[in-house]
């Protein structure tokens, strides 16, 4: 996350702001994306970074996720080419997810996703490639 993003109490009351106007009919799916992502790196800071919602672990970008007019988005980095196979059906980007909220991503899949960013952050490389 960019070095102003606020974090802490701060940062997920705009976290909470940019949710509030997000698309009615996104709103359910970035919510639970967003509680999944907490569930599964629960250490990590939340804020706003880029302009869009996000989690820095160990002081360092771990995901962010975000509104569309036709989509949402999950942005967890490089990581996501790791699970090319099982996100089969999304529409990839080099480090993006996009999902519907009709079609979300699995929260299992985005555990592995967020524990798999947590482990190349604590410097363990990618828990796919260690497979």
């Amino acid at each position: 996350m960019a070095a102003k993003a606020e974090a802490g109490p701060a940062g997920t009351a705009a976290v909470e702001a940019y949710l509030a106007n997000a698309r009615e009919e996104h709103r359910p799916a970035l919510h639970a994306l967003r509680a999944t992502i907490a569930a599964a790196a629960p250490d990590a800071l939340e804020g706003i970074s880029y302009g869009i919602p996000g989690f820095k672990y160990r002081g360092k970008g771990l995901a962010w996720y975000a509104d569309f007019t036709a989509h949402c988005s999950f942005f967890p980095g490089g990581t996501a080419r790791n699970y090319r196979a099982e996100l089969e059906g999304f529409h990839l980007g080099k480090g993006t997810i996009q999902f519907t909220p009709d079609h979300p991503i699995p929260a299992d899949l985005v555990t592995r996703i967020v524990r798999d960013r947590m482990a190349q952050i604590d410097g363990g490389g990618s828990a796919k490639a260690r497979r």
